[in-house]
């Protein structure tokens, strides 16, 4: 039976191509690949050689839709240093940040685009990782350190096979971390947005 190998792009309808695609472009970096003659369409991607569009932009959101309909726009960044400019210059230029959270697997710093869509900003660790999983995180702090708090629960959890429900013990460890978050000590030092 034939499969899907991978996702090749999302469609967004837009309120303001213009000012979405300069969100693309030039705050996450990604390349406008296509465009057509009347700026209607734009196609973007963070690696052209690759691919020659991840992101579809195009007109079609009214200012009184509902809500997103969008859960989230999820993209890849190289490094942890990467991912830790990117929450800086979120700050600095006044976007929301829902969240900031390792999902052992890899460490998401969660906002809002210019038009609400929450959209994430992840770096893979290198720990495979089945569990679901969200538990705040400050990515300030020294790489090994960041890894030792990601291991120590990866350590507890990493028996749960792809696709299987978490048993008790990894719902324990889980809690654990999730408890261990929210103490005084830990979370002054969690970088949550404004």
């Amino acid at each position: 039976m034939p499969r899907v190998i991978g996702l090749g792009h999302l469609g967004i309808f837009v309120r303001d191509i213009d000012r979405m695609t300069g969100f693309y472009r030039d705050f996450l970096g990604m390349q406008v690949t296509k465009q057509d003659p009347e700026g209607r369409m734009i196609f973007l991607s963070s690696d052209p050689d690759a691919v020659d569009h991840e992101i579809a932009l195009m007109p079609g959101r009214s200012e009184d839709d509902g809500p997103p309909l969008i859960q989230q726009i999820s993209l890849r960044v190289p490094s942890l240093n990467d991912l830790r400019t990117f929450h800086r210059n979120l700050n600095e230029q006044g976007y929301k940040i829902d969240s900031v959270v390792t999902h052992l697997s890899a460490i998401g710093c969660y906002f809002f685009d210019p038009e609400g869509n929450r959209t994430e900003v992840f770096w893979l660790t290198g720990l495979p990782s089945w569990v679901m999983i969200g538990i705040p995180i400050d990515i300030e702090r020294p790489d090994a350190e960041i890894m030792a708090d990601i291991d120590r629960i990866w350590q507890q959890t990493r028996h749960v096979r792809m696709g299987e429900k978490p048993d008790a013990a990894a719902i324990a460890a889980m809690e654990r971390a999730r408890e261990e978050a929210r103490k005084p000590a830990v979370v002054s030092r969690l970088q949550f947005g404004a």
